[in-house]
């Protein structure tokens, strides 16, 4: 199952829905007084492994450039440019591509979303772990 279409399952809007793929907090949150459990205001796009690496690596930096941020997190080109193309679309992450004299070289930055969005997704997983339910 696509994570896409899991989160569509879930009620969060994802790229295909004409949202930007960020998961929306449950109907039965503390916005909606059911006391859902904290894990459905996690982040999709943000939750896979790798995103969760180049997002924690990016919020520490102004901009990395790609080879840096692959060797940092060891990962593969073309499964970083994967991830980097997901976190793109839901406005996490913008790509700038330049020569550096004759070599091409892409530079990844978190954008205030994603650096919002990080926050947001570490201060549900303190929740989760220290057992707080709001």
């Amino acid at each position: 199952m696509s994570e896409t279409h899991s989160a569509r399952e879930a009620g969060h809007p994802g790229p295909a829905d004409g949202g930007a793929g960020r998961a929306t907090r449950g109907a039965g949150s503390a916005a909606g007084g059911t006391g859902s459990h904290p894990r459905h205001d996690l982040d999709d796009v943000i939750h896979a492994p790798v995103r969760l690496s180049i997002m924690a690596a990016l919020s520490v930096t102004d901009k990395a450039e790609f080879r840096f941020l692959r060797d940092t997190i060891e990962v593969s080109d073309s499964l970083l440019s994967k991830h980097v193309i997901t976190l793109e679309e839901a406005g996490y992450v913008s790509v700038e591509k330049a020569f550096v004299g004759k070599r091409p070289r892409t530079w990844l930055a978190i954008t205030d979303e994603g650096r919002q969005a990080f926050h947001d997704y570490v201060s549900v997983l303190r929740r989760l772990t220290e057992g707080s339910p709001q």
